[in-house]
């Protein structure tokens, strides 16, 4: 929970700390972009982060990944000093779009295989295991078809759909988002917001996410910000209870969603409701 709040203890007994940010600044040439800010995310939380342009939104989630170091303050992932924290592989992260190299010498399949594996496991042998996981990440997504493709080869939306699948592929314990439907189109916008409620409240998961979408985010994590930190607001919804899929495996359950929505959306382009 961001400052300036006054949570209740049962809610700070609920869980515990998932990101811990305790006095963090960060400073580009001489010009302060954060500033003495302090917030904490809980074990099944979903954060929504709004700020206007130079808040420092997508800095603040290059630190929490190891990607920037911030000037002062400490900063904690699963209760470790994020210098020291190693299991990486427990966290998922899309960057917003534009921070892709269209030249890229990748195909969709080897990107998003590479979200199996953490930094200390980069360079260990695909399983058939490993295989299987990536054809239910690619599938999950819708796009399977594109596998054998260059990343570089795709629009906006599909190489973000590409991101999301590889950020996904190892069941992250949290997940952290930054403009994750920037170039997506409304109907796969749609699916996206289903695929990550339904995560949140079926999966021991926590997510934060940038979004300038207002609707998802007041729709879902209420109208008025939870909290504050500096120039960033924080809207945040916590599932207090896991409702366990019946299907453990992210991915497989994803794929399984996606195609509940597609039939849903085939039977409602004939005219009839589904049940």
């Amino acid at each position: 929970m961001a400052q300036n709040t006054n949570p209740s203890t049962e809610y700070n007994n609920c869980h515990s700390e998932v990101i811990s940010a305790e006095h963090v600044s960060f400073s580009y040439q001489h010009k302060t972009v954060i500033d003495d800010i302090s917030f904490s995310v809980k074990e099944r939380d979903f954060v929504g982060l709004i700020g206007t342009n130079g808040a420092g939104k997508t800095t603040l989630l290059r630190m929490l990944v190891g990607l920037s170091k911030p000037s002062s303050g400490v900063i904690k992932l699963f209760g470790e000093p994020i210098e020291r924290f190693k299991d990486w592989d427990r966290i998922g992260y899309v960057p917003q779009k534009n921070a892709l190299n269209p030249q890229f010498p990748a195909t969709v399949r080897e990107v998003v295989q590479s979200g199996l594996y953490g930094r200390k496991m980069l360079f260990k042998r695909l399983t058939k295991k490993s295989h299987a996981m990536t054809s239910d990440a690619l599938e999950a997504m819708g796009i399977q078809e594109l596998a054998d493709k260059r990343i570089g080869e795709l629009s906006g939306g599909q190489q973000q759909r590409v991101f999301l699948a590889r950020a996904l592929i190892n069941s992250p314990s949290l997940l952290i988002l930054d403009e994750p439907t920037v170039g997506i189109d409304a109907e796969t916008q749609q699916s996206f917001f289903h695929m990550i409620k339904h995560m949140h409240q079926h999966h021991h998961m926590t997510f934060l996410m940038v979004s300038h979408d207002m609707d998802m985010i007041r729709g879902y994590l209420g109208q008025e910000p939870a909290a504050s930190a500096g120039k960033l607001k924080f809207y945040i919804k916590h599932s207090h209870e896991t409702q366990d899929c019946v299907e453990s495996n992210l991915a497989h359950s994803l794929k399984g969603l996606r195609e509940k929505l597609d039939r849903e959306r085939e039977v409602s382009e004939l005219g009839y409701s589904y049940s």
